[in-house]
């Protein structure tokens, strides 16, 4: 019995020795692998924090549109060998053709596309004379009469100093031009349900040539072997490896951030706590943005925002304050959020001062406006940064400015910012998507390329209204960006057009029907 006790015990502290060699050995190759991972890990963290890179992310930017070309020609290739046509080329046939044919008829096409993507696939165009804008204004029913084909009947019956029998004559050819004029203004109308201006801007924006991710899928990935190598290969590469690496990066972002405002919020009010939150802010947006690994182009530095004043943007995502933090301090304004968002809104608040309010209070408003006021009056707050379109719009258009940030009589920097949707998509579509699910797809994505361009700063014009000063702001921005300019309101992504508004543009209908 004692024999075989010493056997038994000999052959645990045997396997008790092999499980701890084994474990051993992984843990030794563990840290192997892990310790190139921190070490990539603290780089970032340094390089961001100083605000300098050594070059990766522009090879690597430049690897991706090589691939992106690859995969265009491997495609195309592919369709010319099975006889697959391109729509399209059939499309822009057509536009040719129309075109053509319509040369004297004033249109636009409504998918306007842009740089890098597209509003849509479809292409409509319909007669800008035919389309009611939000502020119909007298012109436009002198320049729809000087561009319909019964402009001299319609003149007729306009000046009524003509005869009975040229006023009979007008009559009798307006009623048989009566059918044309209708069909135009159905077509019209059957074309705006198809698509109008509004909702398409409130959708992911197009691409023209597949950028090899799922969520812009165009069923290409099993197309030919060696793109569907590439597209495994990549989403490897941006799951198993980018996506743990910028979550981690994420994180040490906001608590760095929510560490050092904690802090700062202790020091009293002056030059060492402005000081303090400049360097801490800069510093955590330069960490947040390469967790997205951020490329920004900033154009005309030299018209940065220095002292208090009023900076005013294009929306497209809560990255928009991440992007332009990256370079200047700024006090912020916007709807009080909950969740991770809440977080960050918080731990701002601690160590500078913002402005956070509830939309569907018309109070707060009010208070928000002498808020602004007084925050641009005083030297020493930083400048405020507004997004005056009030909702995120996908990155191919501005859409109407609120009034409010131009009423307080204060200098405007205005700020245009352009994403590249080659590499992700930055637009936030707030009601589909939740801040983390929208975070989890920027992560996920290539990477977030875009360009900045800091304008000339404007003031307001002796007698100028706030309205007109915002579209002339609003004009500036899209121009610059090469975005599309809309007078639409954005709110209505969420609310119904008001009653009033809609009366307005049947009494504005109702006049060109009289006028023709």
């Amino acid at each position: 019995m004692t024999t075989c006790r010493k056997t038994d015990r000999c052959s645990e502290l045997a396997a008790v020795s092999k499980m701890a060699s084994l474990w051993t050995v992984m843990s030794f190759a563990f840290s192997l692998l892990l310790t190139p991972f921190l070490m990539l890990l603290l780089a970032i963290i340094f390089l961001a924090s100083i605000g300098k890179s050594l070059g990766v992310r522009r090879l690597y930017i430049k690897l991706l549109l090589a691939l992106f070309e690859y995969g265009r020609q491997n495609i195309e290739n592919v369709k010319k060998k099975n006889g697959i046509r391109n729509p399209n080329e059939d499309l822009n046939v057509e536009e040719e053709c129309e075109s053509s044919t319509n040369t004297e008829r004033d249109s636009t096409v409504k998918s306007s596309k842009t740089q890098n993507g597209c509003v849509s696939n479809s292409v409509i165009a319909r007669s800008k004379d035919l389309i009611l804008v939000p502020e119909p204004e007298v012109h436009n029913h002198k320049n729809h009469v000087d561009g319909s084909n019964l402009k001299n009947d319609n003149e007729t019956l306009i000046d009524g100093k003509e005869d009975s029998l040229n006023q009979k004559n007008s009559f009798e050819t307006l009623k048989t031009g009566f059918a044309p004029i209708s069909m135009d203004y159905i077509r019209s109308g059957v074309e705006a349900i198809i698509e109008d201006e509004v909702t398409s801007r409130f959708e992911a924006e197009e691409l023209k040539n597949w950028n090899l991710l799922t969520r812009t899928n165009r069923y290409y990935e099993f197309i030919s072997w060696k793109l569907t190598f590439i597209w495994m290969f990549g989403f490897v590469m941006r799951y198993c490896f980018l996506l743990p690496l910028r979550i981690f990066i994420c994180f040490v972002g906001v608590l760095y951030l929510v560490i050092v405002t904690f802090l700062i919020g202790f020091l009293p009010n002056g030059r060492i706590k402005r000081w303090a939150n400049n360097q801490g802010s800069l510093i955590a947006f330069r960490i947040m943005s390469r967790s997205i690994s951020g490329m920004i182009t900033v154009h005309n530095p030299e018209y940065k925002p220095k002292n208090s004043g009023v900076c005013v943007s294009n929306h497209t995502s809560t990255l928009d304050v991440c992007i332009l933090s990256t370079q200047t301090t700024f006090s912020l304004i916007g709807q009080r959020h909950g969740g991770f968002l809440g977080i960050l809104q918080r731990a701002l608040a601690r160590a500078s001062p913002h402005i956070w309010f509830e939309r569907s209070e018309v109070k707060d408003r009010e208070a928000v406006a002498k808020r602004l006021k007084e925050h641009v009056s005083d030297p020493t707050n930083p400048p405020i940064l507004i997004f005056p379109e009030g909702t995120c719009i996908n990155n191919t258009s501005v859409m109407q400015f609120k009034k409010g940030s131009f009423e307080v009589g204060s200098v405007i920097y205005p700020v245009a910012i352009k994403y590249d949707p080659r590499f992700g998509d930055a637009f936030w579509n707030s009601s589909r998507y939740s801040m983390l699910q929208y975070l989890y797809m920027m992560m996920s994505s290539w990477a977030i390329v875009c360009d900045v361009w800091y304008l000339p700063p404007m003031y307001k014009k002796e007698g100028e209204s706030a309205i007109d000063f915002a579209n002339r702001v609003k004009s500036v921005i899209a121009r610059q960006g090469g975005l599309v300019d809309l007078q639409w309101d954005g709110q209505l992504k969420r609310m119904k057009p008001k009653k009033e508004w809609r009366e307005k543009q049947q009494e504005e209908f109702s006049k060109r029907l009289k006028v023709e």
